[in-house]
Protein backbone atom coordinates (compact mmCIF):
# COMPACT_ATOMS: atom_id res chain seq x y z
CA UNK A 1 0.00 0.00 0.00
CA UNK A 2 1.27 3.68 -0.90
CA UNK A 3 2.24 5.36 1.82
CA UNK A 4 0.58 8.94 1.54
CA UNK A 5 1.61 12.33 3.22
CA UNK A 6 -0.06 15.02 4.84
CA UNK A 7 1.13 19.01 5.51
CA UNK A 8 0.19 19.77 9.36
CA UNK A 9 -1.80 23.14 9.18
CA UNK A 10 0.15 26.15 9.63
CA UNK A 11 0.94 26.63 13.23
CA UNK A 12 -0.68 30.70 14.15
CA UNK A 13 -1.18 30.41 18.50
CA UNK A 14 0.05 33.54 19.47
CA UNK A 15 0.50 33.66 23.32
CA UNK A 16 -2.17 35.95 24.52
CA UNK A 17 -0.81 39.32 26.57
CA UNK A 18 -2.58 38.66 29.44
CA UNK A 19 -0.78 35.86 30.18
CA UNK A 20 2.30 36.55 32.74
CA UNK A 21 5.45 36.90 31.77
CA UNK A 22 6.73 33.57 32.33
CA UNK A 23 4.29 31.81 30.31
CA UNK A 24 3.92 33.40 27.81
CA UNK A 25 7.65 32.95 27.07
CA UNK A 26 6.91 29.47 27.85
CA UNK A 27 4.35 29.50 25.15
CA UNK A 28 6.98 31.13 22.48
CA UNK A 29 9.10 28.18 23.19
CA UNK A 30 6.44 25.46 22.65
CA UNK A 31 5.11 27.44 19.42
CA UNK A 32 9.06 27.29 18.64
CA UNK A 33 9.65 23.45 19.14
CA UNK A 34 6.73 22.49 17.13
CA UNK A 35 7.58 24.95 14.06
CA UNK A 36 11.07 23.10 14.49
CA UNK A 37 9.29 19.83 14.27
CA UNK A 38 6.83 20.69 11.89
CA UNK A 39 10.25 21.66 9.35
CA UNK A 40 11.72 18.49 10.13
CA UNK A 41 8.79 16.48 9.28
CA UNK A 42 8.40 18.37 6.22
CA UNK A 43 11.97 17.90 5.02
CA UNK A 44 12.06 14.32 5.65
CA UNK A 45 8.87 14.11 3.62
CA UNK A 46 10.72 16.50 0.77
CA UNK A 47 13.56 13.98 0.55
CA UNK A 48 11.43 10.57 -0.19
CA UNK A 49 10.18 12.10 -2.91
CA UNK A 50 10.10 10.33 -6.25
CA UNK A 51 11.41 11.82 -9.81
CA UNK A 52 7.54 11.70 -11.02
CA UNK A 53 6.21 13.26 -7.67
CA UNK A 54 9.12 16.15 -7.84
CA UNK A 55 7.49 16.67 -11.44
CA UNK A 56 4.29 17.23 -10.09
CA UNK A 57 4.83 19.56 -7.79
CA UNK A 58 7.49 21.68 -10.07
CA UNK A 59 11.07 21.14 -7.83
CA UNK A 60 13.94 20.38 -9.56
CA UNK A 61 15.86 17.14 -7.76
CA UNK A 62 18.90 19.33 -6.83
CA UNK A 63 16.27 22.29 -5.33
CA UNK A 64 15.20 19.07 -3.39
CA UNK A 65 18.32 18.51 -1.96
CA UNK A 66 19.63 21.69 -0.87
CA UNK A 67 16.01 21.81 1.15
CA UNK A 68 15.88 18.93 2.60
CA UNK A 69 19.79 19.11 3.55
CA UNK A 70 18.88 22.33 5.70
CA UNK A 71 18.83 22.49 9.03
CA UNK A 72 15.32 22.49 11.07
CA UNK A 73 16.03 25.60 12.79
CA UNK A 74 16.08 27.22 9.30
CA UNK A 75 13.41 28.94 7.09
Amino acid sequence: MPRTYTTAPALSLAAPASLPPLSRALVALAMTLARWDERRQSRRALARLDPHMLRDVGLSAAHRDIEAQKAFWRA
